[in-house]
C-alpha cells in the first residue's frame, strides 16, 4: 500500500482567507472518494492551530500500489481539484510512504 501525504502553504496573506480556502480545497479533495477508482482512502483538512507557522492544508490518501497513485494523478476529477489548489497555493510538499 502507498500512502500519499501532501501539505500546502496557501498564498493568501490573511489567515481567515487561508482557512476558508483550505476548507474548500479539503471539501473538494474529500469528494474524490468514490469518484477515483484507485483511491482507497482520503482524509484532507485545513490547519486548526498556529496559522502563522503551520502549513494550511494536508491530505493523506491511500492506494494499493504506485499504479493506483499514478491513475489518481491523471484522473480528470483530481485534475480539477489540482487546478483549484494550484490557483491558491504558494508551496507544496509531498511524501509517498510504502505501508
Amino acid at each position: 500500500m502507498i500512502r500519499h501525504i501532501v501539505s500546502f502553504r496557501l498564498a493568501a496573506e490573511d489567515a481567515g482567507t487561508r482557512a476558508e480556502q483550505a476548507a474548500e480545497a479539503a471539501r473538494r479533495l474529500n469528494a474524490l472518494q468514490g469518484v477515483v477508482p484507485s483511491l482507497r482512502a482520503m482524509s484532507a483538512g485545513g490547519n486548526v492551530l498556529y496559522p502563522d507557522t503551520n502549513w494550511d492544508l494536508v491530505l493523506i490518501a491511500d492506494f494499493d500500489d504506485e499504479a493506483g497513485l499514478d491513475a489518481y494523478q491523471v484522473h480528470p476529477a483530481h485534475q480539477e481539484v489540482t487546478a483549484y489548489i494550484g490557483g491558491i497555493r504558494a508551496e507544496r510538499v509531498a511524501v509517498d510512504v510504502e505501508l
